[in-house]
């Protein structure tokens, strides 16, 4: 289990060294950045679909699930990511790689829990408006990166052999830094503003999942979750320089309070454990105030935030020893998202398709997991912009045995 953890570690060092931004969204402007977690990739995979009680796999999503653990569980997974932006004129690509999620899960008996270490939202941009031609003309360049992390702590108990209860703490932290340049045409100087803010809260989460048979091999998964609402408080620097003049102009530091609203999710599914699954998610989250005094604008606003999603996987014979392709688990689902933002009076939809295997270890429950997923977020209407994006991604997941006394005859 040490050589797993060791190369998992190298492997997530990769991830990291190797990711500038977590995102190439202009959307992620707004708030806090756009929402990177979307659950680990074998649920991820069923477009967020996450109500069976797995003893294989780490849910983070619903702390109840560490209850169901047989094996202490390590996964690490990461992503990387095209798109294509475009709006009624013009397209760019654009593309990163990132890391995704670090997370431990482990078995006590009736308790479960887990930790970890997820990215919660990343912010990268990068926008020009270069009138150089125009004499006179005003020339502008905004660019961020930074994002919120989270760590967190969980703890699940099985009330019954079908019924679980759990809670976890969440510690957000992180940095967002933006930078806009502006200067005219035919003009040396300019003007630069750099603004900095350290994010950082706390939040706490509850779930619950039950299952039961239904007809012969076929069980009813359901799961509930909710989120509390909750405060990041952001401590905020902002700089202003001027070309020419040796002496920037800092203001006097100031704190905002971001609200992040209350979500619940919902679950229900049927199938037969370890061999198919259908089921569906659906996610409802209040209206946030995530306006900073550097991003708020009179044609945005923030809304209530809904996702719909369909998914499952099938198993063609789990126990199979004489075909390595029956043991792989095949998975898919679909989604649909109102993200909670509003710009000049349209509401930011994204629309994906998810596709996905588990490719399991020979002699071991551990497996290594690839997921693809496709769609679109936005609308070029009202001078929007359309994200057309493609992301592969790659995670491990270790099972094993710790704190097992030995026994010597």
């Amino acid at each position: 289990m040490i050589k797993k953890i060791i190369i998992s570690a190298c492997l997530l060092i990769s991830f990291v060294s190797f990711a500038q931004q977590g995102t190439a969204s202009p959307y992620s402007f707004y708030g806090i950045g756009d929402a990177r977690f979307k659950g680990t990739l074998e649920y991820r995979s069923m477009g967020g679909v996450a109500v069976e009680q797995d003893s294989t796999h780490l849910n983070i999503d619903n702390p109840s699930s560490y209850a169901s653990l047989m094996q202490t569980t390590f996964t690490v997974g990461g992503s990387f990511g095209t798109s294509t932006l475009k709006n009624s004129n013009q397209s760019e690509k654009a593309q990163r790689a990132t890391f995704d999620y670090l997370a431990v899960g482990i078995p006590m008996g009736k308790f479960g829990a887990a930790f970890g270490l997820v990215p919660l939202s990343s912010v990268g941009y990068k926008i020009l408006n270069n009138n150089s031609d125009v004499s006179g003309a005003t020339n502008s360049q905004f660019e961020g990166k930074g994002g919120v992390n989270k760590v967190f702590f969980g703890l699940g108990y099985k009330i019954m052999p079908n019924w679980n209860i759990g809670a976890d703490a969440q510690y957000n932290f992180g940095q967002i830094t933006t930078t806009s340049v502006e200067g005219i045409t035919d003009v040396a100087s300019a003007t630069r503003e750099t603004n900095q803010s350290e994010l950082s809260g706390l939040n706490f989460n509850i779930g619950t999942m039950y299952q039961r048979k239904i007809y012969k091999k076929m069980s009813l998964f359901t799961s509930l979750s909710y989120t509390f609402a909750s405060t990041l408080r952001s401590d905020n620097e902002r700089i202003i320089f001027v070309s020419g003049d040796p002496d920037p102009y800092e203001y006097p530091k100031t704190e905002t309070d971001l609200k992040l609203p209350n979500k619940l999710t919902i679950g229900v599914g049927v199938g037969e454990a370890r061999k198919w699954l259908v089921g569906t998610t659906l996610a409802f989250q209040g209206d946030g105030q995530y306006a900073n005094y550097y991003n708020s604008s009179d044609d945005v606003r923030y809304e209530k935030y809904s996702k719909y999603a369909i998914g499952g996987y099938y198993i063609p014979n789990y126990t199979s020893f004489s075909s390595y392709f029956s043991r792989i688990t095949y998975r898919a689902g679909l989604k649909y998202e109102k993200i909670g933002l509003v710009i000049n009076n349209q509401s930011i939809n994204d629309v994906g398709m998810t596709l996905g295997a588990g490719f399991p270890i020979t002699g071991q429950f551990s497996n290594v997991n690839l997921g693809l997923e496709f769609g679109k977020r936005g609308t070029t209407d009202a001078g929007l912009i359309q994200e057309n994006y493609f992301n592969f991604s790659l995670s491990f997941s270790f099972n094993d045995r710790w704190f097992v006394k030995s026994k010597f005859n």
